[in-house]
């Protein structure tokens, strides 16, 4: 079959400007779920082998070249922006006359390698093939203008198209595929003898149809894929599409989520089975889930793995940590990187943990902050303890043996060691270590005086 086994060379077309954004920054670098537009379409081209990828960028481009930061890509500069024609011209010189050319654009982020392989499918016995949409309201879209037999004869931009041609369902996403050679051969042939004074890129099709060549398509089933982002509030409405798409994929693997409308997944993730994830969840980066973990409403997951049986009650943040099985954790817990809590271990409301090793059935209750600790088995941590790990110019590491019991609002002075066993009495602050099976405690004596007379305001 013809072209069955051509190359592929990607044109991605990234110059917008993007005014109703109303940003400093680049349209093609606004995010859905935590990565820029640019990327999704990026990582799309690449799930199809494309020989080269080639970024067509002008507004903002050092900001996207610095963003995006990846060797593999040609960037061509498109210093003026005369329309698309004129975008993808910038870019031929990277491509072979041989090759599949597909022309993709930076701020069509939900796009599937999946239908991108129908249409280099419907490509092989043409030289041109679209991917089309049928819209209930196409507006704003050029139309795909067939012919009596159902020949694609033209595409006509909506300021260009009469009252008729209005009338047509069938719209243009932009998306194309085109033999190299051919390409370049009719974007010396286009003007820009139009009502917006740019050279269109739909005019590739009335010429190669004036020239004999056949033109296919194929019709995307989902209509989201094509969609493009040119403000704030397209921005939103796709976020929202991608992550019901990830909602979906979860709840079909057996993921419990109370409302997929208010889940979040900005990254990727590993669960296991009989998960249960309360509203406004948001996980982040990479994250490995065990199974029979519950998730409280509010919490936000990231870069981290869960084990299995761990319980995280509400308003949780938890960041490049490690949770291994039967812990429990919140409400309003923080654990921030490099924090690892071993089996059954618990840590309570309004507790904070930074680069710490809490060890198997050790319990943090409360109100407490522990930083760059090594906490052995079966310890208890009362309320409102701190580990004072930062003297102003380095941090320093508390150590707290197996057994030991830390009584409430006791401050641990970095450097220092706890014995195993060791009880410290409420209220302490000690600056030493403290010796394995025996009580420490630090106290100022405390003194009644009885001739003492609050003071009052003078009338």
């Amino acid at each position: 079959m013809k072209n069955e086994k051509k190359i592929l060379d990607i044109i991605i077309l990234a110059a917008g400007k993007g005014t109703r954004m109303y940003s400093e920054k680049a349209k093609v670098l606004h995010e859905i779920a935590g990565k820029a537009l640019l990327q999704y379409v990026i990582d799309c081209s690449k799930n199809l082998k494309a020989e080269t990828i080639n970024i067509v960028y002008g507004h903002g481009g050092q900001q996207v070249k610095e963003t995006i930061n990846d060797e593999s890509l040609n960037w061509c500069e498109q210093r003026e922006q005369l329309g698309t024609g004129h975008a993808v011209m910038q870019a031929t010189q990277f491509i072979n006359d041989q090759a599949n050319v597909l022309i993709l654009y930076g701020d069509v982020p939900l796009l599937t390698a999946d239908t991108l392989e129908k249409l280099l499918d419907e490509k092989k016995n043409s030289s041109i093939a679209l991917l089309t949409a049928e819209l209930k309201n196409p507006a704003g879209y050029g139309r795909i203008v067939r012919n009596k037999i159902g020949n694609i004869e033209k595409i006509t931009e909506e300021k260009d198209a009469t009252d008729e041609i209005k009338e047509i369902k069938e719209i243009n996403s932009g998306v194309m595929v085109v033999d190299g050679d051919k390409l370049k051969l009719w974007l010396d042939k286009i003007n820009n003898k139009n009502s917006q004074g740019e050279y269109y890129l739909t005019d590739l099709i009335e010429l190669a149809v004036n020239e004999g060549e056949s033109v296919s398509s194929h019709i995307v089933i989902d209509n989201n894929e094509i969609e493009g982002i040119n403000n704030k509030i397209q921005l939103a409405e796709l976020e929202r599409v991608y992550q019901n798409r990830q909602a979906k994929k979860l709840m079909e693997k057996g993921v419990t989520l109370l409302d997929p409308n208010r889940f979040d997944l900005r990254g990727q993730v590993e669960i296991g089975k009989d998960v249960s994830i309360d509203i406004n969840v948001i996980l982040e980066g990479k994250c490995s889930i065990g199974n029979n973990v519950t998730i409280g409403a509010n919490s936000i997951i990231k870069d981290s793995i869960i084990g299995d049986g761990v319980a995280i009650l509400e308003n949780c943040v938890i960041e490049k940590s490690k949770i291994k099985s039967g812990c429990n954790i919140g409400p309003f817990a923080r654990l921030r990187p490099e924090t690892q809590l071993d089996e059954n271990a618990k840590v309570g409301n309004f507790v904070e943990i930074k680069k710490s090793h809490i060890a198997k059935g050790s319990k943090v209750n409360h109100l407490s902050y522990i930083g760059d600790t090594e906490m052995g088995e079966n310890v208890n941590v009362g309320a409102g303890t701190i580990t004072c790990n930062y003297d102003g110019a380095y941090k320093h590491l508390t150590k707290i043996g197996d057994n030991a019991f830390i009584g409430s609002n006791t401050a641990l002075v970095a450097p220092i060691e706890i014995g195993s066993g060791a009880t410290i009495g409420a209220g302490s602050t000690l600056g030493k270590d403290a010796d394995a099976g025996k009580l420490t405690f630090s106290r100022a004596k405390q003194v009644t005086i009885s001739s003492w007379i609050r003071p009052i305001k003078n009338k």
